[in-house]
């Protein structure tokens, strides 16, 4: 029996502005859905509106719910909620990008959307909601 050959590659992303710095690193499957691995992500958003618990966090492959990578596409969805016992917070990343010129060079370009969502010590009622946006690049191989 003949097993097929897949190759390997790579994914990064960033963004580095007056908000936020971000970055994400993977390595690319290519075929079988090209699924990631070794994935790494951190997230600094430098606003002093955000709790500090939420300013600064890394995410792994099991925040990473969402992710498409087709060619002319790249996008990623990342997740995650605060992890000490204080009230509910979480981060979700969405990075939203196109082929940047031919697809098969591999350069995307979009946006990022980072929303914060945090209780802030409260128990009932509503948290505080910010919302930060920007440029993105993406390198796919």
């Amino acid at each position: 029996m003949l097993w097929p050959a897949f190759a390997a590659g790579g994914l990064n992303c960033s963004a580095d502005d007056k908000k936020v710095k971000l970055e994400v690193n993977s390595g690319v499957t290519h075929g079988m859905g090209g699924p990631t691995f070794n994935f790494t992500a951190s997230v600094e958003i430098r606003s002093k509106a955000v709790s500090a618990a939420l300013r600064e966090l890394t995410f792994d492959e099991s925040n990473r719910p969402q992710y498409w990578l087709d060619g002319r596409e790249l996008r990623l969805l990342l997740y995650k909620e605060r992890e000490d016992e204080a009230p509910f917070g979480s981060v979700e990343v969405e990075i939203r990008t196109r082929a940047a010129g031919d697809p098969d060079e591999g350069t995307y370009k979009g946006n990022y959307k980072i929303t914060v969502y945090d209780m802030e010590g409260r128990t009932t009622g509503e948290g505080k909601q910010s919302t930060f946006s920007g440029a993105v690049s993406c390198f796919a191989e």
